[in-house]
């Protein structure tokens, strides 16, 4: 399985994500933001957390505009995979990706901790590792991950049981305590919490490895 993780200037989860891949049996290709072209036979993109270009304007708009972007979003709209982690989940909003915005978090602070998560939904390849139900613990690292959509779309994202993840003790405010969602076709998805924070052990725990290890394993053999 082919993973491409794009680094944009003020990512500073690329590697992370990258090791996450790596540790899961992926082969992973660093992509820099004016590249035009995805790497070839690339199944899966990972866009990282981190502050592209200093989150000027709004977090992750002008990251969005980057020329590899493009790409990415052709790449999904072919039906390839995306997972776009805290400053990744903003862009992927910012280019139509996913619905809805990140805001201020309510108490407009910046926040960073462990948190403990409920899995929504395991009908997707991000999250088939976990059971329905079951609570997790990883970082969250943000000060704009106060998630919010509007009534409709928040009744489609529950309806198509899109809603991935929620907050079991909200920290940032946002909506409905969401914490993650998938696209409609389930090949994307955008989260605040940190998972490839939580890929190993030495980390000081692994509630983020089943993600990885499910995506490697689902795509290498699709």
């Amino acid at each position: 399985m082919h993973a491409a993780v794009i680094v944009f200037p003020g990512s500073n989860c690329d590697r992370d994500l990258a090791v996450a891949f790596e540790r899961a049996g992926a082969r992973v290709s660093m992509v820099w933001h004016k590249d035009t072209a995805l790497p070839e036979g690339v199944d899966i993109v990972g866009v990282p957390g981190g502050f592209s270009f200093g989150d000027y304007l709004r977090c992750g708009a002008i990251a969005a505009n980057s020329p590899i972007c493009r790409s990415v979003v052709g790449h999904a709209e072919k039906g390839g995979y995306v997972l776009g982690v805290c400053n990744g989940f903003q862009i992927l909003t910012e280019t139509g990706l996913l619905p809805g915005v990140l805001l201020r978090n309510a108490n407009l602070k910046y926040i960073c901790k462990p948190i403990e998560l409920r899995v929504e939904t395991a009908d997707s390849p991000f999250t088939a590792g976990y059971d329905a139900g079951q609570s997790i613990t990883v970082p969250i690292a943000h000060h704009d991950g106060n998630y919010f959509a509007d009534a409709e779309t928040l009744k489609r994202l529950h309806g198509d049981a899109r809603v991935a993840f929620t907050y079991v003790d909200n920290p940032n405010g946002s909506v409905d305590d969401i914490a993650g969602i998938l696209s409609g076709n389930r090949r994307v998805l955008g989260m605040m919490p940190h998972p490839e924070r939580m890929a190993e052990t030495l980390h000081g725990g692994s509630d983020g490895a089943p993600m990885f290890d499910s995506l490697v394993d689902q795509l290498a053999n699709a």
